[in-house]
């Protein structure tokens, strides 16, 4: 990781403009995940921490138009760069980081840099139809997954995939792993902005909901209540929630165990991942941390 720190700092060395090492100095690192993710599938070639850092920068720039999106203030816990740069600034600074990321993935085999390319184009179709499906209530599962799997996923499952093609490993079973691994990140996402504090998530919680985003969770419940109830919950969508109308979600999640639907989907994904990684233990491992975080 500390070779991927370094080639991320030289490409932002490279691009040689001061604002700009001065905005990204200002964006928290995060996980790393993908990162993480190339370096233990490529574990032996001297091309993984490039290939790490240029996912990294794709992941931060789409983070910096997802929050210009959203109009989100925090981010991991720390303001965001549109809330104190303006959004005009963030929006500039992720053109040039997706551009920086693409002039040098294309030093990379021809393969690996389509993968990675598509994954990037997904990702932003998967941005419109989120923006397009807060619009209103959705209570469409599989229009969700798909969309989860657009925007989150698909950088994954590229990562993984091409790692694997870097390394010479079979790029299908890891394919398959990426996949499922972001859609059951991201669905403990979910569950976390329900169930977490806003000190813990670094940022307010329920926050999905109050933007537009109706998660498994809220689909699961749909399902099961009472009309008058689903026209209650439909009334708070995209609204500022008092304390007293979250803790009425809250208790009807509790009642019909929409949370813990949601964390069996989570965990069946995770499952066929493990099965298809089931002789790399530092990837089932990656895994079994995922489905037990708190944050």
């Amino acid at each position: 990781m500390q070779r991927v720190e370094s080639e991320i700092a030289r490409l932002i060395r490279e691009i040689e403009y001061d604002e700009v090492t001065r905005l990204f100095s200002t964006l928290s690192g995060g996980k790393r995940l993908r990162a993480k993710l190339i370096l233990k599938i490529a574990d032996t070639n001297e091309r993984a921490p490039l290939l790490a850092a240029i996912v990294e920068l794709i992941h931060a720039a789409s983070l910096l138009h997802d929050d210009v999106i959203d109009e989100a203030t925090l981010r991991r816990g720390a303001a965001s760069v549109n809330a104190t740069e303006g959004s005009k600034n963030a929006v500039m600074l992720g053109d040039i980081l997706y551009s920086k990321a693409f002039s040098e993935l294309v030093s990379f085999d021809r393969d690996i840099a389509k993968i990675i390319a598509s994954s990037v184009t997904a990702l932003s179709k998967g941005e419109m139809m989120d923006v397009k499906m807060a619009e209103s209530f959705n209570d469409d599962e599989e229009k969700y997954l798909e969309m989860l799997y657009l925007k989150t996923a698909t950088l994954i499952e590229a990562a993984a995939q091409g790692a694997a093609i870097l390394e010479g490993k079979d790029p299908i079973s890891h394919a398959l792993y990426g996949r499922n691994l972001g859609l059951s990140f991201q669905i403990i996402d979910d569950i976390l902005d329900i169930t977490s504090d806003e000190t813990t998530l670094g940022k307010p919680a329920m926050n999905d909901f109050v933007e537009g985003k109706c998660t498994l969770p809220y689909i699961y419940l749909y399902r099961v209540m009472h009309n008058d109830e689903k026209e209650k919950l439909k009334n708070l969508h995209a609204k500022v929630l008092s304390e007293d109308e979250s803790a009425w979600i809250r208790e009807r999640m509790q009642e019909h165990k929409a949370i813990e639907k949601s964390f069996e989907l989570a965990q069946k994904l995770s499952d066929e991942a493990m099965n298809a990684m089931r002789d790399d233990e530092q990837l089932i491992n990656i895994l079994q941390n995922m489905i037990k975080r708190s944050y």
